[in-house]
This record gives structure tokens, C-alpha cells and sequence, in this order.
């Protein structure tokens, strides 16, 4: 049997960082009453701060995605465009 996946929506995300990062809180306590991993936990703390907003390096990670998403498209356009050029120039004649 495939489990599935749970997700997490990002107000969750955010709102378990904040408990983790709560003087009062481990985080061991907050990742047992969230039903959590602590390792996602910490994934989660890599990705946001202690007021919820994104940290500079997920920003930079969402950055340096896009980017490489950007310029798989832009080489199979230029593939494509190669490819058609050959086909013109050899009919050309």
C-alpha cells in the first residue's frame, strides 16, 4: 500500500517555527504535540524566522530555482531553434 504525503500549509509551517523558537517550549515538546518530525521542524526553521517570514536563504533557494527552471527553457528553445535552422538551410537549396 502507497502512503501518501502529508502536507502542511504554510501558515502551519510558520505557526510551528514560532512555538519552537517560544522560551517557554522545546522543541521536542512542540514536535510531539504537533505530530511532527524534528528534522521537519528544523527544515521548516531553515526556511523561516521566528516572526514567520521567509529567511534570506529560502528566499536565495526560491531565487536559484526559478533561475534554473529559466534557463532549462531557454536551452530547449535553443535546441528547437537549431534544429529548425538546420531543416531551412538544408532546404534552402
Amino acid at each position: 500500500m502507497i502512503s501518501k504525503r502529508k502536507e502542511y500549509d504554510e501558515e502551519f509551517k510558520k505557526r510551528a517555527v514560532q512555538l519552537s523558537y517560544n522560551a517557554e517550549r522545546t522543541v521536542q515538546s512542540v514536535v510531539d504535540d504537533l505530530g511532527i518530525s524534528p528534522s521537519m521542524l528544523y527544515r521548516w526553521r531553515k526556511k523561516y524566522s521566528q516572526t514567520g517570514e521567509k529567511t534570506e536563504e529560502a528566499v536565495q533557494l526560491e531565487e536559484v530555482r526559478r533561475m534554473r527552471k529559466r534557463i532549462a527553457e531557454l536551452e530547449e528553445e535553443n535546441e528547437i531553434l537549431k534544429k529548425a535552422s538546420a531543416y531551412f538551410a538544408k532546404h534552402q537549396r
